[in-house]
């Protein structure tokens, strides 16, 4: 039976050399020190390559100092310890969360960031969602000890300062996009005022409830206030469709009141110029056309009635000069048309003199 690790004889060191001896005795054991040197010196020179990928930046460093940015590619400085390099994404889009904090399984609230007071005195749950990107990557690796500790900081910061300038119902309600414009604004302000080279492209308010004690309580007070406005744009609408309506027929009223005016008005000259000219011919001949109008009155008055004229001034002998033959005729037939119809009956008199 054989024994485990089997055994072996000892390798003579001796022998495993004898080959680097012989290269030694070849090249002689200066010439292998300078292509040593000279290989270590090629290495240590080829250890400034480095390469910056897409949206990345490249800070470069001399002695610690920054003495340039590279973009994109394959770049080279001097090597170690004379010169050295950082890389910076300023591609990708980052993400800090304010009041919750992002599991697998959804959101984990932290009531310690995401509570806080509200300028008519009301506690509110808020939660924010903040996006950013690296603008300078010099402060952003120099500037600031931890520039995204300082972001969450100062969103923060923004977030109960905007807050605590608003009432509650307006945070929740209508005011909550003018919030999430003032957070942006004042939290970029403070990134700037730090030096940390961020750039805040997004802030959002995800959550804004009150506790979740009163939180029913206040949703109904919301419920009131959307049913509100709702009825609000109803009387809105309805007030578009009756408003231009009534304007119309005012409109329409308007017209046909001046219409009515205009006829009123050339009726009247007409009946001032009828009156006038009667006037005229009255001065001319007042018994005539006082007679004349006498007779038009009574022809007006009894449009139905035959009238007889007499002249009692030429009655000398006292006979009343009248001899009424249309009462003993009888009465012409009626004329027939061609076709075989009656003809129509003619017009009455309206008066007879």
């Amino acid at each position: 039976m054989s024994s485990w690790p089997p055994r072996q004889g000892i390798p003579d060191f001796n022998e495993q050399l004898e080959p680097l001896r012989r290269v030694v005795q070849r090249w002689g054991r200066r010439r292998l020190l300078a292509a040593a040197a000279a290989v270590i010196v090629v290495l240590w020179l080829a250890s400034g390559l480095y390469i910056v990928g897409p949206g990345e930046r490249g800070i470069v460093l001399l002695f610690g100092r920054v003495v340039g940015q590279t973009e994109s590619g394959l770049r080279y400085r001097l090597p170690a310890p004379i010169q050295s390099h950082r890389i910076v994404d300023i591609a990708t889009v980052r993400r800090v969360e304010v009041g919750f904090r992002s599991t697998r399984g959804g959101a984990r609230p932290i009531p310690s960031e995401s509570l806080m007071l509200t300028g008519d005195e009301n506690i509110v749950d808020v939660q924010l969602f903040v996006q950013y990107l690296v603008r300078d990557p010099q402060k952003f690796l120099f500037r600031a000890r931890d520039p995204e500790l300082t972001l969450h900081s100062s969103a923060e910061v923004a977030l109960r300062a905007a807050v605590g300038e608003t009432n509650i119902d307006y945070t929740m309600t209508e005011g909550r996009v003018e919030v999430q414009d003032r957070v942006k604004k004042q939290l970029q302000e403070l990134l700037d005022l730090y030096g940390t080279g961020l750039l805040v492209t997004e802030a959002r308010l995800l959550v804004v409830d009150p506790p979740q004690e009163v939180q029913e309580a206040f949703h109904d007070v919301v419920r009131a206030w959307e049913d509100r406005e709702r009825l609000i744009k109803e009387a809105e609408g309805y007030a578009e469709g009756v408003v231009p309506k009534a304007r119309g027929e005012a409109v329409q009223m308007l017209r046909a009141a001046e219409a009515y005016r205009e006829q009123r008005l050339i009726r009247a000259r007409g009946d001032a110029d009828r009156f006038l000219r009667i006037l005229a011919e009255y001065r001319k001949a007042e018994a005539v056309t006082r007679d004349r109008l006498y007779l038009e009155m009574v022809d007006r008055v009894l449009p139905r009635t035959k009238t007889v004229v007499v002249d009692s001034r030429g009655d000398r002998t006292g006979v009343v000069p009248l001899l009424p033959l249309g009462t003993f005729l009888p009465e012409a037939p009626a004329a027939k048309t061609n076709s075989g119809a009656p003809a129509s009956k003619p017009a009455a008199t309206t008066g007879g003199r």
